[in-house]
């Protein structure tokens, strides 16, 4: 069923920042009216999980406020409602953005100018493409990305094609069940892991997951 999308406002602080953010109203909107989601295998249940800002969104954003990203090309995988983007594009950084959602495109843009901010690089992709249109980064982040097991090795793959050599990879997981298989899995790319709880987000019991590539 194809009814017009119900849409909320609200802003979030991080530190110096506010983050102005335009997104579905809640998880029961939906609409497909040239069944573009339908043709990409997103079903009505999950249609509406990227129109949402997540409490793994909110960690991101926390811990990307201290990251260092000076001299950095980031993307952020997966980003959804991209608030880590918009806090890391409001500190200055290059950031490049991707989901495989045909909705977050639309979203980011009115949110750009939203915050009035400057713009942030959009692809439209999914991690099971031997095409891809992105180019290699720095630093990659992705929040509640490890749902699926199924996916983590697509996913694994993925972060590889994209990593340089030198690469930090930050995920935030609420604990999914498949964060260990996703490390042996970066750790075979020669990625360290480390992990360490959220200190501003406490009702967050999930983990930040660092996997770091200094030399390959």
């Amino acid at each position: 069923m194809n009814t017009p999308l119900k849409i909320k406002y609200k802003s979030y602080e991080f530190g110096e920042f506010d983050i102005h953010l335009r997104t579905l109203k809640d998880r029961n909107q939906f609409t497909d009216l040239d069944d573009q989601a339908l043709e990409l295998g997103i079903s009505n249940a999950q249609w509406p999980i990227f129109g949402v800002v997540w409490d793994s969104g909110l960690v991101m954003a926390h811990e990307m406020l201290t990251q260092e990203i000076e001299g950095k090309k980031i993307l952020d995988v997966g980003c959804g409602m991209a608030i880590a983007s918009h806090l890391l594009i409001a500190r200055g950084a290059d950031i490049t953005a991707t989901d495989y959602h045909p909705e977050v495109e639309g979203f980011l843009k009115e949110n750009i100018l939203l915050n009035k901010s400057d713009d942030i690089k959009f692809v439209l992709e999914d991690w099971n493409t031997d095409k891809s249109k992105l180019e290699k980064f720095d630093l990659i982040i992705g929040s509640d990305l490890l749902y699926e097991v199924e996916h983590i090795e697509l996913l694994s793959k993925f972060l590889e094609a994209h990593a340089n050599d030198k690469c930090e990879i930050v995920i935030t997981d609420p604990k999914r069940g498949n964060a260990n298989k996703f490390t042996r899995s970066m750790e075979s790319f020669g990625f360290t892991h480390t992990q360490n709880k959220s200190a501003h987000e406490k009702n967050f019991k999930g983990n930040i997951h660092r996997y770091l590539r200094e030399n390959f």
